[in-house]
């Protein structure tokens, strides 16, 4: 009989952060349970209660954990829109797919209809440190700082909206599926154009 590895509290958060991670992406919110997430990387139900507290630790958990590495990954795509590497469709493609692909909206909708909507709060306030981040140089133009917080809110809910009921919507109104993300598209060249004019 082999032991399994002793990990470290962080590891263990971390591994099955992961595994909650994979199991919203391929089985949807409903499925990240404490026991689902033991199962899937061989611990025990007690010591993800240890970590998590309840299945609404875990998913808030989880909410922090999408967040910060979606946030992350949109911060890196910005800094290279800046200097030139990338461009504003990278950034709206990220933060639409974080909401698609990666599963937030999913997670967002579950928490909010499950009565955990205080578990929204991580996906909050890293989207606010992601903005401030990003925007050091607007600090001192008020104007231009509210400005990219209304881009910033208008791109999240049309990614989160995108995500629930984009495809079918646009079906319906005889447009491309990909009309959500080019009309983030052009606001956000638009925005950029504004916020890099003189004051």
């Amino acid at each position: 009989m082999t032991s399994r590895k002793r990990l470290t509290p962080e590891e263990s958060r971390n591994s099955a952060l992961e595994a909650a991670r994979a199991l919203l992406i391929e089985t949807g919110p409903q499925s990240v349970t404490l026991k689902a997430v033991a199962a899937r990387i061989g611990r025990t139900h007690a010591n993800l209660l240890h970590h998590f507290g309840s299945a609404s630790g875990l998913q808030k958990e989880l909410a922090r954990h999408l967040a910060e590495t979606v946030c992350e990954t949109i911060k890196d795509a910005v800094r290279a829109s800046r200097a030139g590497l990338g461009s504003p469709r990278e950034v709206v493609d990220l933060a639409f797919d974080a909401f698609d692909k990666e599963g937030a909206g999913a997670l967002a909708s579950w928490m909010i209809l499950t009565g955990n909507e205080d578990a929204l709060s991580p996906i909050v306030e890293t989207i606010h440190q992601l903005v401030d981040d990003i925007a050091p140089e607007e600090a001192e133009d008020h104007g231009k700082v509210m400005r990219l917080h209304e881009e910033t809110l208008a791109l999240v809910l049309m990614a989160m909206g995108d995500a629930l009921i984009g495809s079918a919507l646009a079906r319906s109104l005889g447009l491309p599926e990909t009309a959500a993300r080019d009309r983030a598209q052009r606001m956000l060249e638009r925005s950029l154009e504004l916020i890099n004019q003189p004051s």
